[in-house]
C-alpha cells in the first residue's frame, strides 16, 4: 500500500491509513494498514488509530533504551526507521527486519481493552527490534522473556499472565521468564536485564547469570521458586 502522507508532531490531528512520523528520539516510524475492508482494520482505526500507534512506537523506543541503559547510540543497534503494518493474518504479532506486523484479525476478535492490549504488544515487539540476541545463540524463551519483561515494566502486563513464582523452567519464555527476570533485576538493584542485554551483543552463555549475580541460573531459579513457595 502506498504511503499516503507524512505526519509531523504539529499535524497529528490528520489521520491516514498509512502514515509516517519523526518524533523526539530522532527515529522515524510509519504505520501502514494493509487490512483494509476487514473488521479488524476498522476496529484498529476507531479504537487505536495510526496517530496513537506512532506515538506508542516512539514512547516504546525511548522506554526500551532506558531499560537497557543505552544512553549512548553506540550501545544500540543501528536503526533509523521502524515500520508497523496492520495485516490480515493469523496470530498476534511478530517483528522482523525493523518491521512490526500486527494481526488485524487479533484486533478484531479481542474482547477487552484492545488499545491497552495492542500497546503492550507494541512494547513487546519493539523490544525485539532493539534487543541483542547473543548472535542467535540465546534461548528463544529468554528472548521472549526479555520482551515481556519490558512489557511488564511498562505497565502493560495482561491479567492472564502467570503470577510471580509460577512456571516450570526459567527459559519457558514470555510471562514466566519475564517474572523470573524481574526477580533477578531486584537482586541487582534494577541493572540485571540491562547488563544481560549488553553481554548478549556478541554471544550467549548461561554463565552470564553467574557472572552478574554470583549464582548459576538453575540455582537462581530454585531460589526464585522457593521465595514464592512454588
Amino acid at each position: 500500500m502506498a504511503n499516503l502522507g507524512l505526519i509531523t508532531v504539529s499535524s497529528l490531528a490528520i489521520l491516514f491509513l498509512s502514515s509516517a512520523i519523526q518524533l523526539s528520539s530522532a527515529m522515524e516510524y510509519s504505520v501502514t494498514n494493509t487490512a483494509a475492508d476487514t473488521p479488524g482494520s476498522a476496529k484498529f482505526e476507531t479504537d487505536i488509530g495510526g496517530e496513537y500507534s506512532l506515538e506508542t512506537l516512539d514512547a516504546a523506543t525511548t522506554f526500551i533504551w532506558g531499560i537497557f541503559q543505552q544512553d549512548n547510540p553506540s550501545d544500540r543497534k543501528s536503526i533509523d526507521r521502524v515500520n508497523l503494518f496492520i495485516d490480515d493474518m493469523d496470530g498476534v504479532a511478530y517483528a522482523i527486519n525493523d518491521e512490526i506486523h500486527v494481526s488485524a484479525r487479533y484486533i478484531g476478535g479481542f474482547s477487552g481493552d484492545v488499545k491497552r492490549e495492542i500497546t503492550g504488544v507494541l512494547y513487546h515487539e519493539m523490544t525485539h527490534i532493539w534487543q541483542w540476541n547473543g548472535s542467535g545463540q540465546a534461548p528463544g524463551g529468554l528472548i521472549e522473556g526479555v520482551a515481556d519483561y519490558v512489557r511488564l515494566k511498562a505497565g502493560y502486563a495482561p491479567s492472564h499472565w502467570v503470577a510471580p513464582g509460577q512456571g516450570d523452567r526459567w527459559d519457558q519464555g514470555y510471562d514466566v521468564t519475564a517474572r523470573f527476570l524481574d526477580y533477578c533485576d531486584e537482586l541487582s538493584s534494577g541493572t540485571f536485564v540491562a547488563e544481560l542485554n549488553k553481554k548478549m551483543r556478541d554471544g550467549y552463555s548461561d554463565g552470564f547469570f553467574e557472572d552478574l549475580l554470583g549464582k548459576s541460573v538453575d540455582t537462581l531459579w530454585m531460589d526464585y521458586k522457593a521465595r514464592y513457595n512454588n
